[in-house]
This record gives structure tokens, C-alpha cells and sequence, in this order.
């Protein structure tokens, strides 16, 4: 009766999780937010298998590796370890027997324990998910750079086009120009989005000749500027000045440069250094005492919470980052892929910082461990006496979630990349 009690328990997790799911599919656009949280769910899970791999190559014995929290949806044991899926797809994790020292183990089995192996293996198991999370960054952060680039004001790409008032089109479409064309030269000179400007607007009236590359070719279109004296865009003449000053009507951006794939391994790592050094300095004033004033500020008062530049500057929950994930891929593949990059590393450092229950407090403990100890006679810590710290800590850890859960619900980020 109890097995089938817990099974139907489960069956209601799954339908409501699925309801959800649903449900924030309709509310937060269609493909991008699956996709976002696959992304999430294995990155959680490569975090896991960090610990996972360690543990079995250090010899320690792993009983469980699991997908979500609560009941239990499916499982199955192979060799020594029950590997399955939960109900709460929030996370995961692998259970290691002798986390503590006063957890009770078969005698047999002591050897095998996380408190029976070395300091090294103990360090390296405790620090492996969040190694895991930078090389996830490393290869987000090359994949980056070698399937969609950075941008580069060397390559100059038609963005958007101007609707002139009083005409059916511009002078860029009536030449053929598309979004997506890379302008390459003007008139035989290869321009910038430094130059560009200057080498179409003293021809006004001028016909021009423009080489683009589109699809992988280069096309040669003919455009004649525009005075802008004669051109009206929202009620308002384009240019005032005495002299006549020539425009074709297109948006330009710095087109992306694709890094090689050899080239891209030096960058990525630049790349993670530098979001390496903004995480750090963004945690220190995540858990500072003015960031918690402002999100306490924030909680209160509807008009603070709806501030763009408190909403841009204050930590987000999972649901917050979740929405993030969803706006960037909608916004594009390389925004996607920078989001994704940030959050291993965040989530990454955030883990190590020394503190209990967190991968940084195990650390902390066994090389506290590895200091009292001397002469072959092993330390002992014990952690029961930092109970009221870690009770602290893990206070700060639930009103911080709390209060960047409620903004996110009640006053979510406006999109950054509109």
C-alpha cells in the first residue's frame, strides 16, 4: 500500500511539473523556454557528474545519482549506484556515503567513505562540480566564437531600413540592398562603421557603387543618396544643414566574426577570465549589506521594484535567469550562449564559497581538518558546533532566493535586448 501510495504521489508531481511546464510555454513564448531549461537541467547534471567521476575514480562509493528532487519517477540500479529521476526537475545530485563524520557506515565500507579518503581526493571531490562549471563556460564561451562570432566594426552589416515619409521605399531597396547584406566597399573603398557614413553623405544625388556579400557572394548594387533636406522620417526633416547631405535609408550594425577554431581556444579562455573577475565582484555585492537593503527597498515599494535601473543592477532567481535565457535566445544563438556561459560561471563560483552546505564549505573543512592534523593522527571537525553559523548563512541564502523569487514574479526584468 505504501509503494503504491508514493507512486501516485509521483504521478501527481509529474502532471503538475508538466502543467506548469505548459503553462509558462504559453506565457513565455513557445521553443526558446524548453530549450532554456534542457540547458539549465544539463548543466545541473554536468555539475553532478563532476562529483560522480571523481568519486568513482577516488574509489569512493556512490549509492545515488539522480535528476530532481522529491518522489521518485524512475530508477534504476547498476553495479553500487541507483540511478533514476525524481518528480522536481530543481537540480540533482549524487550521495556519497560519510559527507560527515558521525554519519553511521557498514564497517565494511569505511574505506570507501568521503571522510576516509585523502585530503587531495576530498578537495578535488568536493570542487569538482564547480570545475565542471567552467569547462561547460569553456566550451559555451569556444563555441561562441567559432559558430557565431564577435561583432567587428571591420565588417559592416544592413540591419533595419528607414521608412521615409512620402515614399514606398528607400533608396537602399529600391538598389536591392537586404537585411543581413554585408557592405563590403563603396566606390571601390572598403569602409568601416567608422568611414561609412563619410563616404556615402557627400554623395547626394551621386550614384554610387556598392559591393555586398550575401549567402557567401559579393553583388554590385548601384544607389543614388538621397538629400536628406528633402527626406521627412517621423514628422521631422532628416538633416537642417546648408549643405546637401546624402542618405540611402539602412540601420547598420558591426557584423560577427567567426574565430577559428584553434584561434577561438586562447580567446575562450580571455573571454572566461574576464567573466571570471565581474563574477567575483558581482557575488561581493550580491551578499553585501547595501544590496540587501535595495532588494528589501525593492520588496516594498512597487515603484523601486519597477525601476529599470535597480531591475538591471539587482541578482535574479532561477526563474529570473530562466527568463533571461528565454529573451537572449529569442534575441539570437550567440546571446543565448553568453547568458548560459555567465550562469556556469556564476553558479560555479558561487559554490565555492566557503560555507556550509555549499561545495566550498566541504573544502573549507577538510583543509581545516588538514591543518590540525599532524603526526598520522587525523582531525577530526567537528561540524556539529558551526550549526548556528551555517543555520545563518543557509537564512541569508532563503531570504535572498525569497525576495529575488517574488521580484522576479511580481516585477520581471524588462527585456535587455530590445
Amino acid at each position: 500500500m505504501a509503494a503504491t501510495t508514493t507512486e501516485r504521489r509521483s504521478l501527481i508531481f509529474f502532471v503538475l511539473g508538466v502543467a506548469l511546464l505548459a503553462f509558462l510555454l504559453d506565457r513565455l513564448g513557445g521553443w526558446a523556454l524548453p530549450v532554456v531549461i534542457a540547458a539549465v537541467v544539463l548543466m545541473v547534471m554536468g555539475h553532478e557528474f563532476g562529483h560522480f567521476i571523481v568519486a568513482k575514480r577516488s574509489g569512493m562509493q556512490v549509492t545515488d545519482f539522480f535528476v530532481g528532487f522529491g518522489p521518485v519517477i524512475w530508477s534504476t540500479t547498476r553495479g553500487e549506484t541507483r540511478y533514476g529521476v525524481r518528480a522536481l526537475l530543481l537540480g540533482g545530485y549524487v550521495k556519497v556515503p560519510g559527507m560527515s563524520w558521525d554519519a553511521k557506515v557498514e564497517p565494511a565500507l569505511e574505506k570507501r567513505t568521503y571522510r576516509s579518503s585523502t585530503y587531495p581526493r576530498q578537495v578535488i571531490f568536493a570542487s569538482a562540480g564547480s570545475l565542471m562549471h567552467v569547462v561547460m563556460a569553456l566550451i559555451l564561451a569556444w563555441a561562441s566564437l567559432t559558430l557565431v562570432g564577435l561583432p567587428s566594426a571591420s565588417h559592416v552589416d544592413v540591419s533595419a531600413f528607414t521608412r521615409w515619409q512620402g515614399h514606398s521605399k528607400n533608396a537602399a531597396q529600391l538598389a536591392g540592398l537586404k537585411i543581413g547584406d554585408e557592405i563590403v566597399s563603396v566606390n571601390g573603398k572598403a569602409v568601416t562603421l567608422n568611414n561609412i557614413d563619410e563616404t556615402i553623405r557627400p554623395n547626394s544625388g551621386k550614384r554610387i557603387t556598392m559591393v555586398v556579400e550575401r549567402g557567401g557572394h559579393d553583388l554590385t548594387l548601384h544607389v543614388t543618396p538621397v538629400n536628406g533636406q528633402t527626406l521627412k522620417v517621423g514628422g521631422k526633416v532628416l538633416t537642417k544643414g546648408a549643405k546637401p547631405t546624402g542618405y540611402i535609408g539602412v540601420g547598420l550594425e558591426a557584423g560577427q566574426v567567426r574565430s577559428s577554431w584553434l584561434g577561438a581556444v586562447p580567446a575562450s579562455f580571455a573571454k572566461i577570465g574576464a567573466t571570471f573577475a565581474a563574477a567575483v565582484h558581482a557575488i561581493v555585492h550580491v551578499f553585501s549589506p547595501g544590496e540587501f537593503a535595495s532588494l528589501f527597498h525593492q520588496v516594498a515599494s512597487s515603484r523601486a521594484a519597477e525601476n529599470r535601473h535597480a531591475q538591471l543592477n539587482r541578482p535574479v532567481s532561477i526563474v529570473g535567469a530562466v527568463r533571461l535565457g528565454v529573451q537572449g535566445a529569442q534575441a539570437g544563438t550567440g546571446t543565448l550562449l553568453e547568458i548560459l556561459m555567465i550562469l556556469n560561471i556564476f553558479v560555479g563560483l558561487l559554490n565555492m564559497v566557503p560555507m556550509l552546505p555549499l561545495d566550498g564549505g566541504f573544502v573549507a573543512v577538510a583543509t581545516y581538518e588538514r591543518v590540525r592534523s599532524h603526526r598520522g593522527q587525523r582531525y577530526h571537525a567537528d561540524v556539529n558546533r558551526l550549526a548556528p553559523v551555517i543555520y545563518a548563512f543557509v537564512s541569508v541564502l532563503l531570504v535572498l532566493f525569497a525576495c529575488t523569487l517574488y521580484l522576479d514574479i511580481a516585477f520581471p526584468i524588462a527585456n535587455p535586448f530590445h
